[in-house]
């Protein structure tokens, strides 16, 4: 008997591709669940979740939008200090308190708010808080000690051998063997305006309006205007006219790290082409030159050269310079071997040489791709800037790592954020303007 094999009808087929796109489908989102349970337990994030202080992260967002005045008194000396943020630059004149500090009969009485009340006299220091009771603190052979109300010691009180703090909603108190301070937390950048020591200081929009326009000079060596913008800009808490050229220099060093590399990269694709240049080894090597540059990570680039060159925002040009070659090379090169041949060969028919064909058969094709890729990475540089400046010492970055070094000053790292954001916004407008500009002739539009 012979065999006689039967080819399996439509339905089979039908039936069997089925089967195998459900299999595929349960088969997916399975391995997508064993991944996210492996990743889960390598990186420990159950441990993480139990390690978080979502305290500290308030203490820290409320850092980002608010300030706080120091009240300090030195334990050994009785000097008292009130100043905004700790700092000598906002420290309030003696007598010129502000309103919820008073002092008399060298006794000192700071009201939180919402009934807090601390109080510094010669025995220590005492904070009323309402539905707890007295915190009462006082030395003891230089040692601080500590009386509570009864019952056990809540955890928002942290009680050492040589200091106790406590933290409440109204602010922190804080008693050591040098000094007692209580921080008294408020919204808004205090002294982003004008310093202390500026006659501008503590006049409303309506008043300064008014010296601007018709009031009496404050000084009569120049114009309140031009007062204003001098205090201004020499803020001594903000540095705003440090700040305004730090910008500049991470704009500058985007710019020429961007225009650099592609004034380089363009003569260096035309050499990696296969279109352009026929001998296949300096095409290879040409592009092996060019995936080793964008290979290596800017910020190793980075290193390397502030290393040789000095820190210093020219050498994050020559990092950005550096990197972006390779990628505008290869950019460069596949653009060009998608050019339209009959154009060029138009041009060729009219005895042009090879520049000539390069110059008007080539380039009008691919100069809108280029400028739009030139453009776009000019933008992306931008924010790259900020980190390679934060290594090599320049630009926005700069300022931004030395307000986080610091631990304190993070109303200021709010202000550097928003100024990083607001100008990579501003690239990103002026960028598509251009796009549309240069590529489409419309200097209208949206981008």
């Amino acid at each position: 008997m012979t065999a006689v094999s039967h080819a399996p009808s439509l339905a089979e087929t039908v039936t069997r591709s089925f089967d195998r796109r459900r299999r595929l489908a349960l088969a997916v989102p399975a391995l997508i669940l064993g991944y996210l349970l492996y990743a889960a337990v390598s990186f420990d994030l159950a441990g993480l979740a139990a390690r978080a202080r979502m305290d500290n992260a308030a203490i820290l967002l409320a850092d980002f939008w608010s300030h706080k005045t120091h009240v300090t008194r030195d334990n050994r000396s009785g000097a008292l200090t009130v100043a905004i943020e700790g700092e000598a630059k906002g420290t309030y004149a003696p007598g010129a308190y502000p309103d919820w500090v008073s002092v008399a009969d060298g006794i000192t009485t700071i009201d939180l708010g919402q009934g807090h009340v601390v109080t510094y006299d010669a025995t220590g220091a005492r904070y009323v808080i309402p539905g707890y009771g007295v915190v009462d603190v006082h030395p003891v052979g230089g040692k601080p000690v500590v009386t509570l109300p009864p019952g056990p010691v809540p955890d928002w009180i942290s009680v050492a051998e040589n200091k106790v703090s406590v933290t409440t909603d109204a602010g922190r108190f804080s008693y050591s063997r040098s000094k007692v301070e209580t921080f008294r937390y408020e919204p808004g950048w205090e002294l982003f305006f004008f310093t202390l020591d500026s006659p501008f200081y503590g006049k409303g929009p309506l008043e300064l309006a008014r010296l601007a326009l018709v009031g009496d000079r404050v000084d009569p060596a120049r114009s309140n205007i031009a007062g204003m913008v001098s205090d201004f800009w020499h803020n001594k808490m903000w540095h705003h006219g440090d700040v305004v050229w730090a910008l500049f220099e991470t704009v500058l060093m985007a710019f020429l790290g961007t225009m650099g590399a592609a004034l380089i990269a363009l003569p260096l694709g035309f050499l990696a082409a296969s279109n352009m240049m026929p001998l296949r080894m300096v095409r290879f090597a040409f592009r092996r030159v060019f995936d080793f540059i964008r290979g290596v990570d800017g910020l190793i680039w980075t290193i390397v050269l502030s290393r040789a060159f000095g820190p210093g925002p020219m050498t994050g040009a020559l990092a950005i310079l550096i990197t972006d070659t390779g990628s505008f090379g290869k950019l460069f090169s596949e653009a060009l071997e998608n050019i339209d041949e009959k154009q060029v060969e138009g041009i060729r028919s009219t005895g042009a040489g090879r520049l000539q064909r390069a110059r008007f058969g080539v380039i009008p094709q691919v100069t809108p791709v280029l400028l739009s890729q030139v453009l776009y990475y000019l933008e992306s540089n931008t924010r790259s800037a900020t980190v390679i400046g934060a290594i090599v010492g320049g630009g926005i970055g700069l300022l931004l790592t030395q307000a986080i070094i610091t631990q304190k000053d993070w109303e200021e790292v709010a202000y550097y954020m928003v100024l990083i954001v607001l100008m990579v916004m501003a690239m990103d407008s002026l960028s598509g303007w251009l796009r549309r500009r240069l590529i489409k002739g419309d200097a209208g539009g949206k981008s």
